[in-house]
């Protein structure tokens, strides 16, 4: 069967939700029975985001295969509940790098390198990829930025080729753009949108269908005149209006009849007839009012709620399993140590302590730990959560004073957390750390076990840095049980405490397997200790 290629570009501004609606598409596509995958174009230069600060990029989302790639693919995992590659993320970077890596070694026998043909053909053979090594029908590329900028050119022009490669009768783009709204008239204006469709057209691509975003209800009228001054079938124009509930858009995209309609344009034959109740059933779940159930989530860049994207929604999830409605209080690390923040911590159900690298802030992460161990609050560490539990251990159960891992004080007397052996030797940043999928075999009788009742599991890693093996038996016999292993026993995995309600750390990124309709054990296992907590 020829694979059929849906792209999504953005118009007016960025940030307009291509992402989750490219999720949503896919997911009501795979609904109709079709063997659907994504991908994520990316315009910048940086090789992959692993390396950028989540200030400005938002959270890196870690693969099966250890790819860091853009926190869309986690809607993409999310919605569709499909495990993706690193084939389904490139950046400018990566195409530029191994054109230049070719040049330098020969391999284009001294031609002069042009953005045209070189770099597109390289973007059309990595866009090829995905359907090669996935075996999809309906391939869905997003690509990221906006319509206009310089830097997603070789993007737009490559597809505007692919089109005309594969065919057009294989291609469909969907334009997804942003109506801004005028308070003094009261009024939403098209007008930027028939700008975006202009730039987009003069590169040669007209969209197939366009959909409008929106904070307010979007009139017939305005569908009308988009259509008209875009040259687009009326039915293509489809208002997005904001939602309340992220979950509700595949929802709204197959009340405005998107499924069918791609269908018939794509001349493909549904196998079967989409089953929207369970996500409906979610829908309504999220908006049924519930107890609420308080999580500080002690972070280093909380001011940027997208770098924890992953643990919210993965937080939500849970609390929809335990029937509670979460409320996180995001607080600054730094603040906690400026005596600032803690009435949130003091305040909350529960205590979630993220990931994160660098030193700053770190002292107000061993504080959050060293109040829910001693008050005996529900507490989830992840990666670096679960090492500033160890190093908050060794310091005020085991008397370890400086206590500490050696990423933030190379000369600490008690490196409870140290770099990885086959970590020493590295020097370039990105792509280096242990990332990926890694089993962890589960210790009988622990709440680590309990939570996820089988012995063994597979989950995703990042990090440079373990704990050091050295300290393992003074810490069981104080009293922290290491609950997870990997198979050889050398590395510690999970690490929980014996003596407490729920405190339990994980070397890895549980919130990065966690789906809408099921939530990772250990956040239902927290969630359901915080409820527990809140009724006392």
């Amino acid at each position: 069967m020829t694979t059929k290629y849906l792209f999504f570009t953005g118009g007016v501004v960025s940030s307009v939700g291509k992402g989750v609606t490219a999720a949503a598409t896919g997911l009501i596509l795979k609904e109709r029975g079709f063997k659907v995958a994504v991908q994520k174009l990316d315009p910048y230069i940086n090789v992959d985001p692993g390396t950028m600060s989540p200030y400005q990029h938002g959270e890196v989302f870690v693969l099966d295969d250890g790819a860091e790639t853009d926190l869309d693919l986690g809607h993409y995992e999310r919605f569709i509940d499909i495990r993706l590659s690193r084939v389904s993320n490139f950046t400018s970077g990566q195409v530029y790098a191994e054109i230049i890596g070719k040049e330098r070694r020969g391999d284009f026998l001294g031609g002069t390198i042009q953005v045209i043909p070189h770099i597109t053909n390289e973007i059309k053979r990595r866009v090829g990829l995905v359907a090669k090594e996935t075996g999809a029908e309906i391939v869905l590329v997003e690509i990221g930025g906006t319509v206009g900028d310089i830097e997603s050119q070789p993007f737009l022009e490559a597809l505007r080729q692919l089109r005309n490669e594969v065919g057009r009768e294989n291609v469909f783009f969907i334009h997804v753009t942003w109506l801004p709204y005028i308070g003094a008239t009261g009024e939403l204006k098209t007008k930027p949108t028939q700008h975006s469709v202009a730039a987009l057209r003069s590169i040669g691509i007209s969209p197939n269908m366009i959909i409008a975003r929106s904070d307010y209800p979007v009139e017939d009228g305005i569908c009308d005149k988009i259509a008209l001054f875009c040259d687009v079938e009326k039915n293509a124009v489809i208002p997005m209006v904001t939602s309340d509930v992220l979950y509700e858009v595949p929802l709204l995209l197959e009340k405005a009849g998107v499924g069918d309609y791609l269908v018939e344009k794509l001349k493909l034959t549904a196998t079967r007839k989409p089953d929207m109740k369970p996500w409906q059933k979610l829908v309504d779940n999220v908006r049924k009012p519930k107890p609420a159930v308080k999580i500080a989530l002690v972070g280093k860049y909380v001011e940027l709620q997208d770098a924890y994207m992953s643990v919210r929604e993965a937080l939500k999830h849970a609390a929809l399993a335990n029937d509670v409605e979460v409320e996180i209080g995001w607080v600054h690390s730094v603040d906690l140590e400026k005596d600032k923040g803690w009435d949130i911590v003091q305040g909350a159900d529960g205590v979630v302590v993220p990931g994160g690298f660098g030193s700053r802030g770190i002292e107000g992460k061993i504080m959050a730990a060293r109040y829910a161990r001693e008050k005996k609050v529900p507490y989830l560490g992840l990666c670096l959560g679960m090492q500033v539990m160890c190093a908050e251990f060794a310091r005020h159960v085991l008397d370890y004073e400086d206590a500490n891992s050696t990423e933030f004080d190379r000369s600490t007397s008690a490196p409870v957390i140290d770099l990885m052996t086959d970590q020493r030797s590295i020097t370039d940043m990105g792509g280096t750390m242990r990332l990926g999928l890694y089993p962890c075999v589960l210790k009988e009788g622990t709440k680590a076990a309990e939570a996820y009742d089988v012995p063994q599991v597979d989950e995703r890693h990042r990090h440079r840095f373990e704990f050091n093996n050295s300290f393992r038996a003074e810490f069981e016999k104080a009293g922290m049980v290491f609950s997870g292993l990997s198979p050889d026993g050398k590395l510690v995995e999970i690490a929980e405490l014996a003596d407490h309600p729920y405190m339990i750390g994980s070397q890895f990124h549980p919130e990065f397997l966690s789906r809408p309709m099921r939530p990772h054990p250990l956040f239902v296992g927290l969630m359901k200790a915080a409820k527990e907590r809140s009724k006392k």
